[in-house]
């Protein structure tokens, strides 16, 4: 009778402390447990848990300690994470910066990745790489062959018994022959054709009672002579066709003529173009670039003349601008003729003596000045 007396005690005590164990584990979590309670229930755990509870919660501190405002878990956080959570039993508990099921999501991520390298055979059935001799000679040929695309140069690689796929070709390719437009840009076309080019454009003006006045120029691209000169208060199309008469004189005039979109160029001045043989160049919208010369020159002026001038009306203006127009064209040198002048362009400047007397001869009344030597 004793006997079983103790071991119901025994049983019914056993039975009284797991479920405190029980009861204590429950409520001494780490979110929600004051030092001293979590501490009493650490007493109870093994160490090898609390070493890897530990680390646990030392590499999301590092993590956080990278981390600016949100934390980035690298792949190897991420590795470290799911080994050192797989070490501790309530790991749910100890994980502070991720969801849990974010864990889980990088468990499952790295088993794949896992199984995927056992998987991979040893040996690659990879084709052979190619030779750096073809790849050479993708190259010259690309760089040789400006036209040539990628099926072309396979095609002549077939021919010598050379078997590679387009991709290859393109891949080796690219960096011999990049990318051309189709065509020739706008600097190009200039630059072959700016003997038989002359650009126009309007230069707008107020007077000194705040009319508005207005100053037709044409210029020549390869001398930057300015070919012609008009003021006018009233631009109209008539006017403007007639300008572009007295600027092409007994059948002096150029193949091209650069214009913007002004409305000033209108019907009447295209007939006359047409007429003389001039076809017409409209620039761009917003592109002031593509009548780089004109705008240059225009700038010129308001710079180096109508700055310094107040415009009493147009005869005014006329004599103004023709007088500039003098300078410009016979004695100002030209930084993009390597400081040559316009009139004197075409043929070399004749080196004068040395150690004669200069002169300064005044231009507009003394905003300028031309230098010569003493006859």
């Amino acid at each position: 009778m004793l006997a079983r007396f103790l071991r119901r005690v025994l049983g019914t005590s056993r039975a009284a402390l797991h479920a405190l164990r029980r009861r204590v584990l429950a409520a001494t979590k780490p979110a929600a447990t004051v030092l001293p309670v979590g501490a009493l229930a650490d007493l109870i755990r093994s160490k090898p848990e609390l070493i890897a509870e530990n680390a646990l919660l030392r590499q999301q501190l590092l993590v956080l300690r990278r981390s600016v405002k949100r934390p980035r878990c690298t792949p190897a956080d991420r590795a470290r994470l799911v080994l050192l959570a797989s070490r501790v039993r309530r790991w749910r508990q100890a994980l502070l910066i991720v969801q849990p099921d974010t864990l889980l999501c990088w468990h499952r991520q790295l088993f794949r990745w896992h199984w995927r390298r056992t998987s991979r055979g040893t040996t690659s059935a990879r084709q052979p790489k190619v030779s750096t001799e073809t790849i050479a000679l993708i190259r010259e040929m690309a760089a040789a062959n400006a036209f040539w695309g990628a099926e072309r140069i396979r095609g002549e690689l077939l021919k010598l018994d050379i078997r590679v796929a387009k991709w290859t070709v393109q891949k080796y390719m690219r960096g011999a022959c990049p990318p051309q437009r189709a065509g020739q840009p706008w600097a190009t076309f200039l630059r072959n054709h700016a003997h038989e080019i002359w650009a126009c454009d309007f230069l707008p003006v107020t007077d000194l009672f705040f009319r508005p006045l207005y100053a037709f120029v044409v210029i020549a691209l390869a001398s930057r002579r300015v070919v012609h000169l008009g003021v006018t208060r009233h631009p109209t199309d008539a006017w403007v066709a007639q300008q572009l008469r007295e600027a092409t004189p007994f059948g002096r005039h150029p193949k091209y003529l650069i214009r913007d979109n002004d409305r000033k160029f209108a019907q009447m001045f295209a007939q006359v173009a047409r007429a003389t043989g001039i076809a017409e160049l409209r620039t761009a919208y917003r592109a002031p670039k593509q009548n780089a010369m004109c705008e240059r020159f225009l700038g010129s002026v308001r710079r180096e003349c109508l700055d310094h001038v107040l415009v009493l009306g147009e005869a005014h203006l006329r004599r103004v601008l023709r007088e500039y127009v003098t300078y410009f064209n016979g004695a100002r040198p030209h930084q993009g003729l390597q400081q040559r002048i316009p009139d004197g362009a075409a043929g070399p400047a004749r080196r004068p003596e040395r150690g004669g007397k200069v002169h300064a001869i005044p231009v507009l009344g003394g905003l300028h000045h031309t230098y010569q030597h003493a006859a």
